[in-house]
C-alpha cells in the first residue's frame, strides 16, 4: 500500500495501524515526492491511499496522475470534507472509495479489503 498524508503524525499512525493488519505500507508525506517514487516503480503497489488536502499537489491531482500511469490501481481518498464517489471522481481520478477523517481503523481496513478483493 502506498500511503500519502502530509501530516507526519497521521501518516505514521495509519502506517502502524495498517501494518498491524499485516499490510506492507510505504508511507509518504509529500505528494510530489510520492508521484516521483510511484513513477519509478508503478507496479510495486496494489493500492494507494491519499489525503485530499495537501500542499503543492492535492490528493485528487496525485490520484489523477497515478490513474494515468496505472488505471487498474485502486485509490482511496481520505478527506475531512463531504466527498461522494461520482463518476467523475472514478473515471477522471481513479478514486474507488472515499473515507472520512477522522478515520476509524476498522472502517479503513474494511475499505482496503473491499478494494483488494476486487483486483
Amino acid at each position: 500500500i502506498l500511503l500519502v498524508d502530509d501530516e507526519v503524525v497521521i501518516a505514521n499512525l495509519l502506517k502502524r495501524i495498517l501494518e498491524g493488519y499485516g499490510y506492507q505500507v510505504f508511507e509518504k508525506t509529500c505528494s510530489i515526492e510520492t508521484l516521483n517514487t510511484f513513477r519509478q516503480q508503478p507496479d510495486r503497489y496494489d493500492l494507494v491511499i491519499t489525503d485530499l488536502t495537501m500542499p503543492n499537489m492535492t490528493g485528487l491531482d496525485l490520484a489523477g496522475e497515478i490513474h494515468v500511469i496505472r488505471p487498474d490501481l485502486p485509490i482511496i481518498l481520505m478527506t475531512g470534507y463531504s466527498e461522494k464517489i461520482t463518476e467523475e471522481l472514478e473515471s477522471r481520478y481513479g478514486i474507488r472509495a472515499v473515507v472520512m477523517k477522522p478515520i476509524g481503523a476498522r472502517i479503513l481496513e474494511q475499505t482496503i479489503r473491499k478494494m483488494l478483493d476486487h483486483i
